[in-house]
C-alpha cells in the first residue's frame, strides 16, 4: 500500500502527539526488536522510533529495512527519528486510524 502525500501529512500530524517506543541500537534489527514492532504497530497502527548514535544504520535505512521486515510504510524520518504505519487487522482496536482519501481521479 503506498500512501498518498494527503495520508503522510494526515499521519505525520497524528504522529506529533505520540511517544517514542522503539529504539534502534548496536546491535540493529534483530528478531525481538522486529517482534516488538509488529506487536505495535498490530496494537496502534503508527509508532514512533528513535536511533541511537552507537547504532550502525542511519536513521533512513533502519526505518526503510524495518518498514520492510514488519510489511509497514515509513511515514517520515526526521534527524534520528522515524515513524512507520501499518494498518491493524484487530477487531477489538479501540481508535483505528481513518486515512484520508485522495479524490483526484487518475487517468
Amino acid at each position: 500500500m503506498d500512501l498518498t502525500s494527503k495520508q503522510r501529512a494526515q499521519l505525520r500530524g497524528l504522529a506529533n502527539g505520540i511517544d517514542t517506543i522503539v529504539q534502534v541500537g548496536k546491535d540493529g534489527l534483530g528478531e525481538n526488536l522486529v517482534r516488538q514492532v509488529n506487536d505495535a504497530l498490530e496494537a496502534r497502527e503508527l509508532i514512533k522510533g528513535r536511533v541511537l548514535e552507537n547504532s550502525l544504520l542511519s536513521p533512513r535505512e533502519a526505518a526503510e529495512e524495518l518498514a520492510v521486515k514488519a510489511r509497514a510504510e515509513v511515514v517520515q524520518v526526521i534527524g534520528t527519528k522515524f515513524v512507520l504505519y501499518r494498518k491493524s487487522h484487530r477487531k477489538d482496536l479501540t481508535d483505528p486510524i481513518v486515512l484520508v482519501r485522495d479524490n483526484k481521479k487518475r487517468e
